[in-house]
């Protein structure tokens, strides 16, 4: 693919040929608390605001691994109503699944490349995910989305938010993680875990 970046890009990109400074990287960009509007930016507006929530976090992680001959992935981490879904990026190592993932707090965050297959690298998430008052949220998990099919649309480089790739992930198929009787049943997080789940890295300025 010629991803059509600039010198400053490509010299980026260039060094971040691990996950690892990938995911250092992203804990360098600011958050994007959508102050305008809602955001969907590509990875060359990501780096030119300097700020990115997790989905334009993810793109970005993508466009690193696809820049040095991995597959650009996306995963999907579907919650109830009242909660925020979370997008990170898989990658793969010796046969083993990790994710880069871009977030405000303490949890959800990067993973080690230690998981047998997707469904245990998302059930990862799921201790950690809850709203304030200890309410469990993670319901599903979508197929990994490649973004290979959207090199057409110049993802990478694009002056335009990237919307169709935010509507594919919730079209792609999701695979439902527990029964209503078992969400019925599931423990609320203790005290200690929502004080902790309440930490933020960045402040709206």
């Amino acid at each position: 693919m010629d991803f059509k970046l600039d010198v400053k890009e490509k010299k980026l990109f260039q060094k971040l040929d691990t996950p690892k400074k990938i995911q250092n990287f992203l804990e360098t960009i600011p958050i994007n608390f959508e102050k305008r509007g809602e955001t969907c930016y590509s990875p060359r507006k990501v780096l030119k605001e300097n700020k990115a929530h997790c989905f334009e976090g993810a793109v970005l992680a993508a466009a690193a691994l696809m820049f040095h001959g991995e597959r650009p992935l996306l995963l999907h981490l579907k919650t109830i109503s009242g909660d925020y879904d979370h997008v990170v990026t898989p990658f793969k190592i010796s046969n083993f699944w990790g994710a880069l993932s871009k977030t405000n707090h303490a949890v959800l965050r990067y993973r080690e490349p230690v998981y047998k297959n997707i469904r245990e690298l998302a059930l990862s998430y799921f201790h950690e995910y809850f709203l304030d008052n200890g309410q469990k949220t993670l319901r599903s998990y979508s197929a990994l989305l490649d973004l290979n099919q959207f090199n057409s649309k110049n993802w990478v480089t694009s002056k335009k938010d990237l919307w169709y790739i935010d509507r594919a992930l919730d079209h792609v198929p999701h695979h439902k993680i527990l029964t209503a009787k078992m969400a019925e049943n599931l423990r609320k997080a203790d005290p200690i875990e929502i004080k902790v789940g309440k930490i933020t890295e960045w402040r709206i300025s």
